[in-house]
């Protein structure tokens, strides 16, 4: 009796690490899905995956894999030991992200056996960086084992807090950017509606972080309001409008177009870029 208790002891470790590891994936596929379904059921996304130009498109990838690295780092499946575990838990979001593409494409009948093979992989390719991110922050958010405030903020450095707002920028600019709606805006608006958005940007941007207390807000730093607003909504928005810019240039929205229209643009994008931004910081 007592060695088929022994078994059983030694065999529930075991059991438990692959319900946890089937959890976390779950988690991860949930976190895909709930970060990527807009942009499955947007049009002009599917267009993308058909004409964007392959060498930018295989560029966004490359790239997001060093920010699945960093990002598993402070908010990935689990605490990490090192780089390698990093880069493991990006490799896995990576997968999940590829994974979903492909079946809820699939599913809602966007992907068919007709199509070449060049516009398939394109338009799961184009949809994978968001979903892989949302697998990672999914897996966190939807989690359980929250880390404290007071514990992360401790860990947290100026350098990752603002890589914290580039990745807010740029998964909530990735689901406006390919949208006609944003473009026909930017043609609407003149250079005195840009500048009346950048200061409106900057001030729901500034209020989001710090000024409205929201829960989660990021301690205001030692010396003062002041710097809070020069140091990190400042540089956030200049982060936000350097990711715009980027993802206006991925997409093809700057091609044949003036460097005021160009600007104008990404000022319009800049928008729910600043706000992914701001709520990135208080979120993660």
């Amino acid at each position: 009796m007592n060695t088929e208790q022994g078994q059983m002891e030694s065999e529930q470790p075991g059991d438990d690490s692959v319900v946890e590891t089937l959890t976390g994936l779950g988690r991860g596929f949930g976190g895909a899905l709930l970060f990527a379904l807009p942009l499955f059921m947007t049009m002009e996304m599917w267009w993308l995956g058909f004409y964007m130009d392959r060498s930018r498109l295989l560029l966004l990838l490359l790239l997001n894999i060093p920010l699945l690295i960093v990002l598993s780092h402070h908010a990935g499946f689990e605490k990490t030991k090192c780089w390698w575990d990093d880069l493991r838990d990006a490799g896995i979001a990576f997968g999940i992200g590829l994974t979903t593409c492909g079946a809820i494409l699939a599913v809602l009948g966007l992907l068919d056996p007709a199509m070449t093979a060049d516009e398939i992989i394109g338009k799961i390719a184009v949809q994978t960086v968001p979903a892989s991110i949302g697998a990672l922050l999914g897996s966190s958010q939807l989690g359980t084992d929250s880390v404290d405030a007071e514990e992360l903020s401790e860990t947290q450095t100026y350098l990752s807090q603002l890589f914290l707002m580039c990745i807010g920028a740029l998964f909530l600019g990735l689901n406006v950017a390919p949208t006609e709606e944003m473009v026909l805006i930017s043609y609407k608006m003149t250079e005195w509606h840009a500048v009346a958005l950048i200061a409106l940007s900057i001030i729901v941007m500034h209020g989001f972080t710090y000024a409205l207390e929201f829960s989660g807000t990021a301690p205001m730093p030692e010396r003062g309001r002041w710097a809070a607003f020069f140091f990190f909504t400042v540089v956030g928005y200049a982060i936000a409008i350097c990711v715009s810019l980027y993802v206006l240039w991925t997409f093809g929205r700057t091609q044949d177009a003036s460097w005021t229209q160009i600007m104008i643009t990404a000022t319009v994008l800049g928008f729910p870029a600043a706000v992914g931004a701001a709520a990135a910081r208080l979120i993660l």
